[in-house]
This record gives C-alpha cells, structure tokens and sequence, in this order.
C-alpha cells in the first residue's frame, strides 16, 4: 500500500498564495499558453498510462479493461476535443445588432475566473481529476487540486507527475484527509469544484457561501432504473447488471435501483440471472469469489466501505437472488442482486455506492414516476422501453441530471454534452465547453464614441417632459399583442380547427361564386 505524504497545514496557506502570484503574471490569459498546458496533461496521461492503471488497480483492484475504457480513453479524448475547441469557446461574443446600440460596439470577453480549488473523489481518479482540469486550464485558471486520500497510489502519482508536466506556478496539489480539506475550505477560492458525497457537499457549499465563492457541486445520489413492458428483458438486464458491475458500483450514475413493472418483472429476474452467470463463468481463477477473478472485478475502497455495504445487506428483507459474496479481508463484496425488496428497506434509504441492485415491483410506469419524483432528484435516470409514448411520459414528468433510454452510464461519454446534476445530485456542469464557462467569468464591455451624446442628448438632466417623450420615441419595447388566452397544452396549434373551418368555408364560397359565373 502506498503511503500518501500529506500536506503540511502550514503550506496550505502558501500554495494558495504562490497560485494566486502565478496568475497574477498573466501567462495563463494566453491562449497559446492554455493549450500548451492542455497537451501536457494529454502527454502526462499517455506517457504514463500504465502507471495509471496499475495505482488505480492498486487502490482498488479495478480490473485493466475498465480503467482503460472509462477513464483514460475518454479523458484523452475530451483533451483533445478541447485543445482543438479552445479558440472557439473563447472568442468575444458580440451583442445582437441593435440599432440604438451598435455604435457602441457591445461586447462580452470570457475571461478567467482566477485561483481555482479543485476536490475530486476516489472512484474514477483519473476522469474525474481529468475533466475539471481540462475546464480550468482551458478557462485560463490557476488550479489547486485536492485528489482523494483514499484513492493513495493514484493521488501520489498525480502528485509525482502534475510538476512534471504542467506549470507549478498555476498547478499545485495538496494532499490530506478532513484537517487539510478544512484548511483548503476556509480560504478565499475564485471558483470551488466539488465532486463527491451530498453531506460533504453541503459543507463545501456553506465554506463557499461565507466568501461567495461560486460552486460547481456533483454529488451522485440514488439513480433509478425502470423497466416497462415494452421493454427488451434480455438487454435491460444485461445493461443494468453492467452498470452496477462496473467498478463494483462505485459509480456516481451506476444504476442504484430499479423499479421493474409487473408485467414483465418475471422474464426480467430470468435475464438478470442468465446475465450474472454469464459475467461471473469461466475466470479461470480457482481461488476467485463468485466466479470474479481479481483482473475482472473490483474491490470496494476501503474497510468503511465495506463495513456500510455488508450492512445494508444484512439488514435488507429482500431476497438474495444472485450473489451475495463477502470478504471482509479483502473488502470485497461481489456482485449482489435483491429481489422483492420493498420501498421502505434497507437497501432504498440512502446512496449504495457498491456492487448490491435491489429490484423493486411497480404495477405500471405511472407509480414508478410517483416513486421517483418522491425522493431527492436523481444524477441519471434510466428507461428501458420501445414504447415511444413511455420514453416520451417519464421524460416530461420527472427531472434529473441525466437520462438515458436503452442503456446505462456510457450516456456520460457522449461528446459536446454536459454532465451535471440538479437539486440534492449537483449544481453546474463539466464537459467540454460547459466545463470551460464554469471557469469562465464573461465580462461585458462597452466602447462608446463622443457622437452618441447627439443621439442620446436626452439622457442628460435637467429631465423634461420633451426628453421623455424623446426617449419613449426611441426605446420602443416591441413586445407582442397581448394573448386572448392561454394556449393549448395537449400539443394541438390554437385555434387550428377554427382556421381550417376558415379556409373550408372560404374554399366553398368560392367555388359556389364560380359555379354562378359559369351559369
């Protein structure tokens, strides 16, 4: 186990003065500068990919396969994607032509938003380290970053490699556990990203209130899945089982729960058990727990971890289906499903964070809505349905970060999309250009010619009653006529019977007045 050196109380102090001093220079405000550093972090990736895999896979036993195709694939990608994109995202944006104001050439410069803290979680702690850096960096900040000191191997890589590769007077890293968090916390940050658990959230948020110090807040949260009749059994559950497979369902947007309709709740358990047999055969590892070989599944993080999981499923009053594995030694848990668990049981109070799916019975797609829109809103939100009509009903009665029809976490991947929550899951987003602005601060601007004082020669005082009518002359509103009344809600055109009965009627008059014409 690797032992991560923490940061000195004293220091903190001074890495955030030493930051501050760096963008005070003003290199980062060049473009130039910003994808430099971009490419490096893409170069410190690849150049020491293997050293990645093999501290995450020390952590906490992620299997190669997973580390490679949810982190750093993607990580390199949105790189890229940036380096390429930068110039575009950062362009002024002008004002819509007005007419009383173009002279004044109107503007907004994005410009950065200065000493940024950075705090990232143990589970993905690559991507998740990756994607707020890409912003901050992209966004022209100086960054302070306090990795995960559970995640020990892969934080005290990125501390080895971050000077290496990137810019010490913008880039530092600070390391610790809740003393050093608290330290970071109190000082005063032009932009706090946090990513981790609601409750340290809502202390992250009240630290940045006292300095009113904006906030990007990903907090994860109890996402659900539902299964309708509609749906394909074999692939839903085979695509939940993934979710909650991957990384031991230490997944912010990894399915938590599903709610699965009546009808079809009996061929989907069939499906789920053919997927956990299939995912579990054949690991060739005798010693292996549930047929999960150590290169194929990973361990849960740390003794806290598994004391909370094994807890929850000691408690529960559902009905182990599948699984069900424990090693306290190994702080493993395999993967476990639950059937017939109630919306009162242990497994549905708060986040799992681990390899347990509790399936939960519902009549019909209107209760599991209900169910849903009942608790705090979700990161994701999972449909399995080819009813159109279905996907269409949850879409527009439930609200949540992300959703998804058909498949589980790779929404994530997707490119030129957000990744956010809303309510208790997070506020703000990362991604691509998203994560750019909310490192971004758009300062609008004005550069206004002596000669406009002859057009707006009524601004100045003495007002009179002249000016005021000068001024209403020139600042027309334009708002449009005022409705008869509120429009339709059942997706009809207002009124579109009664212009068809217009156009019938004035079709008819007409081919009568040609018929008399004629006669």
């Amino acid at each position: 186990m690797v032992e991560l050196k923490y940061t000195p109380l004293d220091e903190i102090d001074k890495i955030r003065t030493s930051l501050h001093a760096g963008f005070q220079t003003g290199k980062s405000k060049s473009l130039a500068y910003r994808k430099y550093q971009l490419l490096q972090l893409g170069h410190l990736l690849k150049e020491n990919r293997a050293r990645f895999v093999e501290a995450i896979h020390a952590d906490m036993g992620r299997p190669v396969f997973e580390t490679e195709f949810y982190e750093i694939t993607g990580a390199l990608t949105d790189i890229t994607a940036a380096v390429k994109s930068l110039s575009s995202w950062a362009k002024p944006e002008t004002s819509p032509f007005n007419f009383n104001w173009f002279a004044m050439r109107p503007r907004a410069h994005k410009v950065p938003k200065g000493v940024v803290l950075v705090i990232t979680p143990f589970n993905y702690p690559v991507w998740l380290v990756v994607e707020p850096l890409i912003g901050a960096l992209a966004a022209g900040c100086a960054v302070c970053l306090k990795p995960s000191e559970s995640a020990a191997a892969t934080s005290a890589l990125w501390t080895e490699l971050l000077p290496k590769y990137l810019d010490p007077d913008l880039v530092r890293v600070v390391n610790g556990a809740v003393p050093e968090t608290t330290r970071l916390l109190e000082l005063q940050w032009d932009h706090i990203s946090y990513t981790g658990s609601g409750a340290v959230g809502r202390i992250v948020a009240s630290a940045a209130a006292k300095h009113l110090t904006p906030v990007t807040l990903e907090l994860g949260g109890k996402s659900p899945v539902i299964v309708d009749a509609s749906a394909d059994p074999a692939l839903a559950a085979r695509r939940v089982l993934l979710g909650r497979f991957v990384n031991a369902g230490q997944t912010c947007v990894s399915p938590d729960y599903v709610l699965v309709v009546k009808g079809i709740k009996d061929r989907f358990l069939q499906e789920v058990r053919k997927s956990y047999a299939a995912f579990t055969a054949a690991s060739g590892d005798p010693s292996s727990k549930s047929g999960l070989a150590p290169t194929t599944f990973s361990h849960l993080i740390h003794s806290r971890a598994y004391a909370r999981i094994s807890g929850m499923l000691e408690k529960t009053r559902g009905k182990v289906i599948a699984g069900g594995e424990r090693d306290e030694k190994e702080n493993f848990v395999g993967l476990t499903v639950v059937e017939g668990v109630e919306k009162e049981d242990a497994l549905m109070g708060e986040e799992i964070f681990g390899p347990v799916l509790p399936i939960l019975e519902v009549e019909h797609v209107d209760e599991a809505i209900k169910f849903i829109n009942g608790g705090d809103r979700p990161l994701a939100l999972y449909v399995f349905a080819n009813d159109k009509k279905v996907k269409d009903k949850v879409r527009n009665e439930t609200i949540s970060g992300t959703m998804a029809f058909n498949e589980v976490v790779i929404q994530l991947g997707a490119p030129g999309l957000p990744f956010g929550g809303t309510g208790a899951s997070g506020y703000g987003y990362h991604r691509g250009k998203y994560g750019f602005d909310a490192f971004t601060h758009v300062r609008t601007e004005m550069d206004s010619p002596a000669f406009i004082d002859k057009i707006l020669w009524w601004r100045f005082p003495p007002y009179t009653d002249a000016k005021l009518r000068a001024m209403l002359r020139m600042m027309k509103d334009g708002l449009p006529a005022k409705p008869k009344g509120p429009p339709r809600l059942d997706g009809a055109s207002e009124g579109g019977w009664r212009k068809w009965a217009v156009v019938l009627l004035a079709v008819t008059a007409a081919a009568a007045a040609v018929k008399r014409a004629r006669n």
